[in-house]
């Protein structure tokens, strides 16, 4: 199997998948507790914070474990507006945000909140010039992400905060940051983010953990209520395998430095090989090194999927959240009707080979070769 689909989800990392089951069987008590086993397991807890901090340049006390990116989108959009009620009700984001951020928008519409989506540029970001014009005197909040999952564009979220600063707007901040983590190089001291959603299972991780940077000083009203744990922020027990494990695969991957370029090196040899066997092909969007939006016009992305999935290649159409729908994101880029058609996303990581490059290439162009164009 050639597995090129990892802005889906990737697969566990040897380190992940031993620190998790390291938690589930030696180290099994509850954080929460005062005996042993319980002081055990809260300062693993402890350890995997500092380690998660490490990666962001933030402080450890700046660090909430969550169940995953969307838990994180939805409750930095639904917390920053409940603590900024009282500067105004108007949320700025834009077309191409992933499903977990739309429907937070729809939801907080729905409370009487107003929300302005911004079209992204030609290349899939969006501009920091576009948000400075949207600015008004009851924003409350931005919330963009940094790398979009589809396309991998880059927006450029340190001059978007320099925007809000330079307007002295009061808007906090909010930025998905899952596609950009272990990806490209920040802090959030670069990013200048009041809030960064990050997801485990995109970086080697088990699905079903995340966490979340929240600034110094700014207090998000939970999303879950119940034991308080995680300093009143989030409750219910922790998920020790799964935080433990996040932690193991954030270390491993911040060890393995040239990762981006690798995948950057990957990404170029991809449209470099495809480009003279296939001239009509459209790379779509980029900037972030692993991920590869391209399309075949004239043909239908489904059915060159499934011929490449036939090969044992995996690639994908898009989001995997949207199950088959069209992409709001290329929609929102007023892309050609054939060109939305014949996207397909192919998505690196630190393990992807040149061999699985090569074979991907391979296939593709006999699918091309094989297939008829759609009429």
């Amino acid at each position: 199997m050639i597995y090129l689909d990892n802005a889906a989800t990737t697969p566990v990392c040897a380190e992940a998948a031993q620190a998790a089951m390291e938690a589930m069987t030696a180290h099994f008590g509850n954080p929460s507790s005062t005996h042993a086993p319980g002081r055990e397991a809260r300062q693993m807890l402890a350890s995997a914070r500092e380690a998660i901090a490490s990666t962001l340049g933030a402080h450890p006390g700046e660090v909430t474990f969550t169940s995953g990116g969307s838990e994180g989108d939805n409750w930095a959009i639904r917390g920053a507006c409940r603590a900024q009620r009282h500067r105004g009700k108007h949320i700025i984001s834009s077309l191409t945000e992933h499903d977990a951020v739309r429907k937070s928008l729809d939801y907080m519409e729905s409370q009487g909140w107003e929300v302005t989506r911004l079209v992204p540029g030609p290349d899939g970001a969006v501009r920091a010039v576009d948000v400075a014009a949207a600015l008004r005197p009851d924003t409350a909040l931005v919330s963009l992400m940094l790398v979009n999952n589809e396309t991998g564009a880059v927006t450029d979220i340190p001059a978007v905060a320099r925007a809000i600063k330079a307007a002295n707007s009061p808007a906090l901040l909010h930025t998905d940051a899952i596609q950009a983590y272990m990806k490209i190089p920040f802090t959030v001291k670069s990013l200048g983010a009041d809030i960064v959603t990050l997801s485990g299972h995109k970086i080697g991780a088990p699905k079903g953990v995340g966490a979340q940077y929240v600034r110094a000083g700014l207090r998000l009203p939970p999303l879950v209520l119940g034991g308080g744990q995680e300093e009143g922020r989030r409750s219910g027990t922790e998920n020790m395998p799964g935080i433990c494990a996040l932690a193991a695969a954030a270390k491993a991957a911040k060890a393995d430095k040239d990762a981006p370029a690798r995948m950057a090196a990957l990404r170029q040899g991809v449209i470099d090989a495809l480009s003279p066997a296939l001239p009509d092909m459209t790379v779509i969007g980029g900037g972030a090194p692993h991920i590869l939006c391209l399309s075949l016009p004239g043909y239908r992305s489904e059915v060159l999927l499934n011929y490449l999935d036939a090969m044992g290649i995996c690639v994908s159409k898009g989001s995997a959240c949207k199950r088959g729908a069209r992409s709001h994101v290329l929609e929102a880029m007023n892309l050609p009707t054939k060109v939305i058609d014949g996207a397909i996303r192919v998505s690196l990581s630190r393990f992807t080979t040149k061999e699985d490059a090569d074979a991907f290439c391979k296939g593709l162009i006999q699918a091309a070769n094989s297939l008829c164009k759609a009429i």
